[in-house]
This record gives C-alpha cells, structure tokens and sequence, in this order.
C-alpha cells in the first residue's frame, strides 16, 4: 500500500492523511498527538522544521519511556520502590549523597558488585529494588531473584541438563539483583551453583544483593569455609557495601502509627 502525494489538501483531508501515514509508520505517538500539537504550532507561529522536531521529539520521548517499563516488567521485580520514597531521614545509618551517586548507575556501567548488609526492615530490599529500577531506567537489563528461588532454578536446570543455558542467561543481564541471600542454609551444591552464576559475571556485570547477616555470619549460609569466602570475594571486589543497621524503621513506623492511632482513638 502507498500513499498518494497531493498539494493542496484540506484539513481534513490532511490529518487523515497524517493519520494514515502514522499507521503505515508505526508513530502511534504523531498519531495521537499531531491534531493538538499542530493547533499549537498554528497558534505559536511555529516554523516547519520547528513542528517537525516537536512531533519527531515526543515520538522519541513516549519510545524511550515504553522501552524502560518494558525494561522494568522483565527484571521482575516483586513491588514498586523509589529512591526518591525512601525515608532517608528513618535511617540515619544511610548517607543520601552515596545512594543518589549509585543511582546514576556509574557502577552498572563498570559492572561493580555492589552488597546492602543490614537486619530485616532496615531498607536493604527497597533499596535494592530502587536501585534495580534507576539501572533498568537507564537502560540496562536487569534481573530480579531471591537467592533461594536462583538456587532452585540452577538445580532444576542441572537436573534437566540445561545448566549451561540457564547460566549464560543470567550472566547476560547487566545487573543481578539476589534478594534475601544468606536467609536460609544451602546444601554445598546450591552453593557451587550459586558461585558458578557468580563466576560468569565476575569483572563483566554488576551484581548486587541484599542480606540480613554480615559477611562473618554468611558461614551459616554457605557450610563450606572456602567457598564462602569465594563467594565474599566475588561480591565484594571493587564494589560498594552499604551498611543500613539494626534498627526496623519499619517496625519503629509501625509502632508510632498504633501509638498515634491509640492516642487519637
């Protein structure tokens, strides 16, 4: 199908021609814009290549933002979190000025480890999927995962002899975002798989985990003393370790808000 050329058209005739060029095109964003846009261009005496810039710039921009929700939906990440929704002022063990320089995701660009150690309710989680988020915004693929549901997959595809593929897909993403690691004790094997996805990204791709346990306590995760610290080293090489507590701000939350509804009831 082509598009006959015509001088002198209508308005009418021209956004539906317009219209039908941006379907021919795939411009669903020139499409659904062009009849407010060209209002304005008429009302602000807008030059041609003035117009054509603004339609072509909104097509990019509304591109851009699809390709980065498309990015977000397949790291997978469980809920929605912000650093800009975090309450930096609840934990004061978190500097604002180091998580605001790793979300410009300079880190992920060098493929750097980067490790969130702190006790349950203390920001590790949200920060990990924040930070998972601003990488995916810029960009980058990233994967979300608990350790413990990585673990279980690598065991699955060993058994079904698909070990080596399931590894290099995960070695492909740019960031690895493992949740909750050293929660639950591994059996040696769930370890030396774990370390094997590890291995793959070592110096290539970034890595960054969440974890309730210091790395002195991860011996009760990964049994095997050598391995462990294998696996220490491998995540912390080069890379950045935010330290976010002991104390629940969430709990603490939690216990204001019953205080404050007990006193207002």
């Amino acid at each position: 199908m082509t598009l006959k050329r015509h001088r002198g058209l209508t308005e009418q005739a021209a956004t539906a021609a317009v219209d039908q060029a941006c379907r021919m095109l795939r411009l669903p964003t020139i499409r659904a814009q062009f009849p407010e846009l060209a209002e304005a261009a008429a009302r602000d005496q807008m030059s041609y290549r003035g117009f054509l810039a603004e339609l072509l710039m909104a097509e990019c921009d509304d591109r851009a933002r699809r390709r980065s929700e498309r990015r977000i939906k397949a790291a997978q990440f469980p809920r929605e979190k912000s650093i800009r929704a975090f309450d930096f002022d609840a934990n004061p063990n978190i500097d604002p000025a180091v998580i605001h320089t790793l979300a410009t995701c300079e880190w992920v660009k060098k493929g750097l480890p980067l490790c969130l150690i702190g006790d349950s309710g203390t920001g590790k989680s949200h920060l990990l999927i924040a930070l998972g988020t601003e990488a995916a915004m810029a960009g980058f693929r990233v994967r979300y995962t608990l350790a413990t549901k990585l673990v279980n997959e690598l065991v699955e595809a060993a058994d079904e002899k698909i070990l080596t593929k399931t590894i290099a897909r995960y070695g492909r993403v740019d960031l690895l975002c493992i949740d909750e690691l050293s929660y639950m004790e591994l059996d040696r094997r769930g370890a030396e798989l774990l370390f094997q996805v590890l291995t793959e990204r070592e110096e290539k791709n970034s890595v960054a985990i969440a974890s309730n346990e210091s790395f002195g306590g991860w011996t009760k995760t990964f049994t095997d003393p050598r391995l462990c610290a294998a696996i220490v080293d491998r995540l912390t090489f080069g890379g950045n370790i935010i330290e976010t507590g002991t104390d629940s701000y969430r709990l603490a939350s939690t216990r204001a808000a019953r205080a404050q509804s007990a006193a207002s009831g």
